[in-house]
């Protein structure tokens, strides 16, 4: 019988994840004087998507952009096929530069060349919105702000659901991982921030069986998402999958931070907006045609090459440290192992796998979801987006504040140690670990990424009988699994539950992609090949019905 621990934690605000934004989040809550707990399934130190660094911060300084509506355009211009909320990216935008700040006077580099510096995912004779700084050592500094104020950090904790009475949030389930043998904690929380990230491994990566070859986090796993969802928040934007670019089999982000032109097996340069590389600019084609690769494969031009050979000393040396800020030193470390001289070679670029950046939890302009004492931040939200670390501090800093004003007229649940989602999913964890026989974690998981890439990913064009299959096998899968699946040890059990939120989701999606009947961006129907205007700013939500089946319904963005 895997043990509850006896202690339950309480706090005002529960944020869960410890990524950017969720220390952002607990760092605001805590400036409001409330108990604040993080519980992070890894180490807040290095852990989520901007680990390692990050070199470019989208943000609005009233000094060098001027006009906010020109900022907001250019945001909805590099955006092709995403739909978003205009009120959320116009709070954003006028809170973006006081993070900026913060984080300079906190010691994260944002002018280290001295100046306020604009760099990257640009167009010729336009604003440039993404300020250059040096985030590698972005993590250490935002964890050790968070315990000045007194928050505390629960490393090596697996949140796996949100407790809810009456409507309303009263705690959460985690999973103690740090030993062989897990252990449930249960947290009385006032209030929960959900900032649990991307969702990788949806999909198999670009070197299949390596499923931690990937972008981002390789543990950001839907887990928020679907606990949200399980809890009776509304998921949106699930249907239009996001693709990365960049060296390919060696996945890293920061196409931004090369500076060079992406040119087809030909040396033809394929942006239609520079032919020299511009290190102002960058080579923004990945972003607004992120089907070149495939594209260009079909046509016998491939495949696509980085080609950095016309730029001078200063601008490779320049690239060099900012490949460091970004945090992929290891790409570094490997082009100096096998001799590659980006002067002399070109590096074969390709797209990733389809991630859910910018789909998941809907949320207000406050951060808060439909559930009350609920909120969201981050990459994990579904109706807003504007480049991952910068949305994520700003709207982390937003969803704590409100939180933390939102807890102050609440009271404690009386004992949340009864709640029949805690016996429930206790015995569900006990099945798992008890088992002697079964599938394991890892089955489990390249099955439904296998289902996702056949039946519902963007190498192929989606339909009504390809979704419908897909969801099928989905329900097939999550029923044999539930029966199957075994585990061993706490990570074993982690990775499991990670994986049947995967499939949660996996199914999710095929219903969403069904009910959007039109093309738009990387969402591709064969059924239905046009882009649809009269779906133009409409958000297509999924919820839990009082049946448990999910309910589907449109709204227009606000």
């Amino acid at each position: 019988m895997i043990e509850i621990d006896k202690t339950i934690l309480d706090c005002d605000v529960l944020v869960v994840g410890g990524g950017i934004a969720g220390l952002m989040a607990a760092i605001a809550a805590a400036d409001q004087g409330i108990k604040v707990i993080v519980a992070e399934k890894c180490d807040t130190r290095r852990s989520g998507s901007g680990c390692t660094g990050n070199d470019h911060f989208m943000c609005y300084i009233p000094e060098v952009h001027g006009s906010v509506d020109d900022f907001y355009q250019t945001i909805k211009m590099s955006q092709a096929g995403r739909i978003f909320d205009k009120t959320l990216v116009m709070k954003f935008i006028n809170r973006s530069f006081e993070v900026v700040q913060d984080w300079e006077k906190w010691g994260i580099e944002m002018r280290p060349t001295g100046k306020w510096e604009f760099l990257g995912h640009a167009f010729p004779g336009r604003m440039r919105i993404h300020l250059k700084y040096n985030g590698e050592n972005q993590k250490a500094v935002l964890t050790q702000e968070a315990l000045k104020r007194g928050v505390k950090i629960e490393n090596k904790t697996a949140i796996t659901d949100y407790l809810v009475e009456g409507g309303k949030i009263v705690g959460a389930i985690g999973l103690d991982i740090s030993k062989m043998q897990p252990k449930m904690k249960l947290f009385r929380a006032k209030s929960v921030i959900s900032t649990t990230g991307n969702t990788s491994r949806l999909y198999p990566s670009i070197t299949g069986a390596w499923m931690f070859n990937t972008a981002d986090c390789p543990s950001s796993a839907a887990n928020g998402r679907a606990a949200a969802y399980r809890a009776g928040a509304a998921l949106t934007n699930l249907e239009l999958p996001t693709l990365f670019a960049g060296p390919k089999y060696f996945v890293r982000s920061g196409k931004a931070t090369w500076i060079g032109l992406l040119k087809d097996s030909k040396g033809t340069a394929l942006s239609p907006f520079i032919n020299k590389p511009n290190k102002e600019l960058g080579d923004v084609t990945a972003d607004i045609w992120p089907g070149v690769f495939t594209d260009k494969y079909k046509d016998g031009t491939g495949p696509v090459y980085m080609d950095c050979s016309e730029i001078d000393k200063a601008d490779m040396d320049y690239m060099m440290w900012a490949f460091k800020c970004e945090g992929v030193t290891s790409l570094v470390d490997a082009m100096q192992k096998q001799n590659i001289d980006l002067h002399k070679h070109m590096v074969e670029f390709a797209k990733y796998e389809p991630t859910m950046f910018g789909a998941g939890i809907e949320i207000d302009e406050n951060g808060s979801t439909s559930v009350s004492g609920l909120y969201a931040a981050g990459d994990e939200v579904g109706n807003f987006r504007t480049g991952g670390i910068p949305g994520a501090a700003v709207y982390g800093r937003i969803a704590g504040e409100s939180a933390a004003a939102y807890t102050k007229n609440i009271e404690f649940s009386s004992n949340i140690a009864q709640h029949p989602l805690v016996q429930k999913r206790q015995e569900f964890f006990n099945e798992l670990l008890e088992r002697k026989t079964g599938a394991t974690w890892k089955e489990l998981n390249t099955a439904v990424q296998q289902i996702m890439s056949d039946y519902a990913s963007v190498t192929f064009v989606r339909s009504e009988t390809l979704l419908s299959a897909g969801y099928k096998y989905l329900c097939d899968l999550e029923q044999y699994a539930y029966q199957t699946v075994k585990c061993e040890n706490s990570h074993e059990l982690m990775r499991a539950l990670e994986s049947f939120d995967l499939l949660l989701f996996g199914k999710l999606l095929c219903l969403a992609a069904r009910e959007r009947k039109e093309t738009r961006g990387m969402h591709r129907r064969s059924d239905y090949t046009f882009t649809n205007p009269l779906l133009d700013g409409m958000l297509l939500t999924v919820k839990q019905g009082k049946d448990g089946e999910a309910e589907l319904n449109w709204r227009a963005t606000y």
